[in-house]
């Protein structure tokens, strides 16, 4: 069984490289990501590498074999599946789930979250919208943008927070902006490096930084045109 360093890599490296163009991950990402020198980052990459799960490119970055994309989705199954059951069964709040998932994903097995799975109904999405891999390593959720790159004047809907910061958190359920908000985001301006959003279920506007608006992804067509709740599960 790999050991939990080796599981939070590859579950970094494959969360680094989510909607990206490019599978590569630079070393200087991947030191972020996980808190570490580069020179530690380098000598566990190196490791990962002899043991088939990625591919290292000096100077460019790496990049997980199938067999390390496998594992990291196994990983965020785990840890997403489990951020729902703290939320919806235990009663935690949205914004302190993700560290405690991140101490348990990795002693957790299989046959707990399969039972998790199935109480919980199969979810598909944990509560920030991120999608929960299913068991064989399917992954959904796709065909969204950021609140920089979708259209304006267009009825959307938030689909999903890109980070898991608890102040962050609290921020956006009070605004109102959490997954199932239906919004339209009214201008941008590049100058203040700032957006307008209009909210559906209310008469007020938000204005958004563009490092905020970054982290939060939406649908341009909404399956549903229900008011959405102010607060987030």
């Amino acid at each position: 069984m790999p050991s939990s360093t080796v599981e939070d890599y590859v579950k970094h490296i494959y969360m680094a490289a989510e909607g990206k163009n490019s599978t590569e991950v630079s070393m200087g990402a991947i030191s972020e990501a996980l808190g570490v020198v580069p020179g530690t980052a380098t000598s566990m990459v190196k490791a990962l590498q002899e043991a088939g799960l990625l591919k290292y490119i000096p100077r460019v970055g790496v990049a997980l074999t199938p067999q390390g994309q496998a594992l990291a989705l196994h990983v965020l199954r785990r840890h997403r599946l489990l951020e729902q059951f703290l939320v919806e069964v235990l009663g935690f709040d949205w914004s302190e789930v993700h560290a405690e998932a991140e101490r348990m994903e990795h002693v957790v097995s299989d046959r707990l979250l399969e039972r998790i799975d199935h109480y919980l109904g199969r979810p598909t999405e944990d509560p920030h919208g991120d999608p929960i891999p299913s068991a064989s390593g399917v992954v959904g959720g796709g065909d969204l943008l950021s609140l920089l790159a979708c259209p304006v004047q267009e009825s959307l809907q938030v689909i999903r927070i890109g980070d898991q910061n608890s102040d962050f958190l609290k921020y956006i359920a009070q605004a109102g902006l959490g997954p199932g908000a239906q919004i339209s985001v009214l201008e941008r301006n590049q100058s203040a490096q700032s957006i307008q959003i209009q909210l559906a279920a209310v008469t007020r506007t938000i204005a958004l930084g563009w490092g905020a608006a970054e982290k939060i992804w939406v649908r341009t067509h909404p399956v549903s045109a229900a008011p959405a709740t102010v607060a987030a599960p």
